[in-house]
């Protein structure tokens, strides 16, 4: 397969996926073969990252490829590719999907299962950097009921918790989806240490409306 296109430096963006991928498992928010990345070319082509493969030593050569109707076109692609795609074809302004495993992200939803959405009127930093930050139900991994679970939320939210799975951060750019994975897990981190010293506090409702303001007219891209 050619896997050159005129309009992208591929060996680049391939090479900052396999970065991508280290910088998740550096900050803990991958263990073993966890987690998956991919990115969508202008062509429709997908590079994913390759099932069951612990992304901390993974090269461009190790990626797989598939297309948009699902289609694997070479090697392996992770198991949950079916939730990938299901961001790629609802939202066109997704370039980069990436899913990750931030251990207190899946606490809390372990701890608070009645929680449809992260508490977002704590910090100005969640209103500002993702606005809310929805909790999808748990749905197997590996099925399409995990991808249909996120319908409902794309393409208003391009920050998710996954109750008892993980997170989910899609962007126009790597940087913006592995910054959108770091800011879930920190947000998490934030909340648990407030309910270790007595619980946490929102910002009075005035000041939520005017960050909510603020936010809006930032655009949708996460911070």
């Amino acid at each position: 397969m050619n896997l050159s296109h005129p309009a992208e430096d591929m060996e680049v963006i391939l090479q900052e996926i396999c970065e991508s991928c280290r910088r998740l498992y550096a900050r803990n928010l991958l263990a073993g073969g966890d987690g998956n990345v991919s990115w969508r070319f202008p062509d429709g082509r997908i590079a994913m990252t390759p099932s069951g493969v612990s992304k901390r030593g993974l090269r461009p050569g190790d990626l797989a490829w598939l297309s948009l109707e699902g289609e694997v076109l070479l090697g392996s692609p992770s198991s949950e590719r079916l939730m990938h795609l299901a961001v790629y074809r609802a939202c066109p302004e997704a370039r980069c999907v990436v899913h990750a495993h931030p251990p207190t992200t899946i606490a809390w939803t372990l701890a608070r299962p009645e929680w449809d959405e992260l508490p977002s009127g704590a910090m100005p930093e969640v209103i500002l950097a993702a606005g809310r930050i929805p909790v999808v139900p748990y749905a197997r991994p590996g099925t399409p009921a995990l991808g249909e679970s996120l319908i409902p939320h794309l393409p208003a939210h391009r920050l998710l918790a996954l109750a008892r799975h993980g997170g989910l951060a899609w962007g126009e750019s790597l940087e913006e989806a592995c910054n959108g994975m770091e800011r879930l897990e920190h947000i998490c981190q934030i909340l648990k240490t407030a309910q270790d010293l007595g619980g946490f506090t929102e910002l009075p409702p005035e000041e939520r409306e005017v960050l909510r303001v603020r936010r809006a007219a930032m655009g949708p891209r996460l911070l």
